[in-house]
Order: structure tokens, then C-alpha cells, then sequence
């Protein structure tokens, strides 16, 4: 009806204008004369209207008739078998065990600093020094008491061996000398707790003590303390990894902070369960020579949990589900040239790995898949196989 409407309409113009239908395109153009070119334009509009409309119904009915017109479009990739890994992504805090504070073992006044901040220094080495309150001049007392002590037990003890005196005497002058002895050896103790030294070889990260302050055991901050070479990181790992994530499974190390990454792998796995977020606890060794990896920096890992040498993956998005909850791709067969038949078989997968997912059973090395179109076609429906560039 609306084809006939737009002929009439047509039809009328044209003879509204007479011998001007046979004037072309071109003879229009150069006549200049605007009211006659709107005129042509028009009735040009009218007919494209009209054909654009007729070739629609003809495709319409082609694909109607045709059964080549009816068969789906797809594409298609033969699975290959190849190696699968899945991994456990994580945040952690980089660690040490040589992190520490160092307090003072003996109460006075903190007489020299020895170092300062950001100084290496070497596991002995002498930090400060605490004022000793007359330690020193005790111990050179009891040392002159001491020289004193053993002079007589040697005399005694040569006596003792010509059957001279009695062995009271000579016992009586050995445990005076002995007694002499271990007094030096503690008074050396106590003198040595006021000289403060490096438990481990590190740097100086912090001098918290000023040279002259008072200090007490316990109580005054001296220094901070760090090695940067034995860094770790620590992470909470769920429990149902418990089984998966062992001792020298591989880590994928990222530092965002530092746009720095690294291979890495798991040093030590927790034997306890948080019950507060059942989670266990993870350590990964990170190697640091060039010491840009600091404590308490952020990391992203992804930890090795699952391998296999021979996986068969394909694209989650082309798996479907049908109403039992089996999933389930569809196969080529019966393939000539490009119609092949499609053919739906239910999988059973497993892990997933980025866009991929790992087929456990079902699908074998060499089967022919539905990619594009997988979920536009039927179980036994003809499809028709697109090369894609």
C-alpha cells in the first residue's frame, strides 16, 4: 500500500511537469534554474524510497527460500593439549627478622655515639658507650687482689707437693683464687654491658638517643637496627589451600610501588589455622642486592597452586549449561569443505586461569570447536565455517 501511495504520488509529479521528465540530470544542472532541480531531486528521492523498499523484500524472501541463507555463521580452533598453571593471587608485607630496636643492658649516662644514621656497621661492633660509675677502678682493685690470691696459691700449692703445711692451707688458698677469679669475670660482664654493640651486621636506620641523656635497660631507645639483605614477605593464605600451597611452590613477585617484579619461592608455610579468618601463614624469601626493598612495602604474589603438563583450556565464553547444571561446547562433524554439523558434548571442567578454563573431561586433543556462534546454534543444526583473519 505504501509502495502504491509513493508511485501516485510520483506519477502525478511527473505529469505536473511535463516535458521536463525527459530533461536529464545533466541538462538540469546547467540550466541553473533552482525550482526545476529541486523538482528532479524530489522525484529521484521517491524512486530510491521505492527500490530500497522492493530490495528488501526480495532478500527477505531469498533467505526465506534458500537453505544455504538459513545456516549459521561460526568460526572454529582445534584443541591442543599444553601446560596449565594456576595461581592464587595475594597481598603481603615485606619483613625482616633483623628489624630491631636496641636498648641499653646498663643504667647511666650515654657518654659516646659511636655511629649515626645510615651507617653500616658489623655484628660486634661497639654502638656507644655507657658511663661504668667506677666499674673500671673495682675491677683494677680486684684485679691487684687477685695477683695477690694466686701468688699465695702457687706458694701453697708448691709446699703442698713437697708434703710442707697443711692441706687446709693450700685448699683455703685455691678457693681464694678461684673466688678472685670468678669476681673478675662478672665485674668484666657488668663493665662490658656498658658498651652497647651490634647484635648482627646491618645498617643504622635511626639514632633515637642523643649523646649525654640518662639511659635505662629496658626503657631508653638507642638505635634502630636493620639487615635489608634477608628480606621476606609474609601473607595470609586461605585454608583451602592448606594442601596446594607447599614449601618451594613458585611465587610471581610484583612490587607496584616499585614497578619492580620477581620470581621467587615459598620458604616456609604456617602449622596453625587463624580461627579468626581461617587463614594460615605464608613466607616468601626476596632477594634484595640492590637493597631497594624496604620493610612494610606492599606486594602483590601469585602463588603457584596447581599444574598440568597436559591440559586441554578453552574460552569460558563459549561454554553453556543446559537445566541438569552440565555444561557443555559444541564439536564439528561431519564436515564438507565449509557445512559441517554441529554436535553438543557435556564436559566436566576444572580450574580457571585469566580467560580460560581447564577441561577435565569430555574433550580430547585434536577436536574441532565452535568459537563465534557457539551459543547461536543447535545440537545435529548445520553451521557454515568462517576463516577469520
Amino acid at each position: 500500500m505504501k509502495n502504491l501511495i509513493i508511485i501516485s504520488v510520483v506519477s502525478l509529479f511527473i505529469l505536473s511537469c511535463g516535458n521536463d521528465k525527459k530533461q536529464s540530470v545533466e541538462d538540469l544542472v546547467a540550466s541553473d534554474n533552482l525550482e526545476q532541480i529541486r523538482a528532479k531531486k524530489q522525484e529521484l528521492d521517491a524512486e530510491k524510497i521505492n527500490i530500497e523498499a522492493q530490495l528488501k523484500s526480495l532478500e527477505e524472501k531469498i533467505k526465506e527460500l534458500d537453505p544455504q541463507m538459513k545456516v549459521p555463521l561460526v568460526t572454529t580452533f582445534t584443541t591442543e593439549s599444553k601446560k596449565f598453571e594456576h595461581f592464587v593471587e595475594l597481598q603481603g608485607n615485606v619483613k625482616t627478622k633483623q628489624n630491631i630496636l636496641i636498648y641499653p643492658e646498663y643504667s647511666g649516662v650515654l657518654t659516646k655515639v659511636y655511629v649515626k644514621e645510615g651507617q653500616k656497621v658489623s655484628k660486634g661492633q661497639a654502638l656507644a658507650k655507657i658511663d661504668d660509675g667506677g666499674l673500671s677502678q673495682q675491677l683494677a682493685q680486684m684485679q691487684i687482689q687477685a695477683d695477690l690470691a694466686k701468688t699465695t696459691f702457687e706458694r701453697q700449692q708448691r709446699l703442698w707437693n713437697q708434703n710442707i703445711g697443711s692441706e687446709i692451707q693450700f685448699l683455703q688458698a685455691k678457693s681464694n683464687y678461684e673466688a678472685q677469679q670468678k669476681a673478675i669475670n662478672q665485674m668484666q660482664q657488668q663493665i662490658g654491658k656498658t658498651v652497647v654493640k651490634a647484635p648482627f651486621s646491618g645498617t643504622i636506620d635511626d639514632v633515637i638517643t642523643e649523646q649525654g641523656t640518662v639511659v635505662s635497660p629496658g626503657q631508653s631507645q638507642l638505635f634502630r637496627l636493620v639487615n635489608l639483605d634477608e628480606m621476606y614477605i609474609e601473607t595470609d593464605v586461605p585454608e583451602s589451600y592448606l594442601t596446594n600451597v607447599t614449601e618451594g611452590k613458585d611465587v610471581e613477585i610484583n612490587f607496584p610501588v616499585l614497578s619492580k617484579s620477581m620470581s621467587a619461592k615459598v620458604r616456609q608455610t604456617g602449622s596453625f589455622i587463624n580461627p579468626a579468618n581461617r587463614t594460615f601463614k605464608v613466607e616468601v624469601a626476596v632477594p634484595n642486592k640492590d637493597r631497594s626493598i624496604k620493610p612494610n612495602l606492599t606486594a602483590k604474589l601469585r602463588i603457584n597452586d596447581y599444574t598440568n603438563d597436559d591440559a586441554i583450556l578453552i574460552p569460558l565464553s563459549i561454554i553453556s549449561e543446559n537445566a541438569e547444571g552440565e555444561q557443555y561446547v559444541y564439536t564439528i562433524t561431519s564436515k564438507n569443505d565449509s557445512i559441517a554439523t554441529a554436535k553438543r558434548v557435556i564436559i566436566e571442567t576444572g580450574k580457571t586461569e585469566g580467560d580460560f578454563i581447564e577441561v577435565l573431561s569430555g574433550l580430547e586433543n585434536g577436536h574441532q570447536i565452535i568459537d563465534e556462534g557457539a551459543r547461536s546454534v543447535k545440537d545435529g543444526q548445520d553451521v557454515k565455517i568462517i576463516t577469520v583473519d
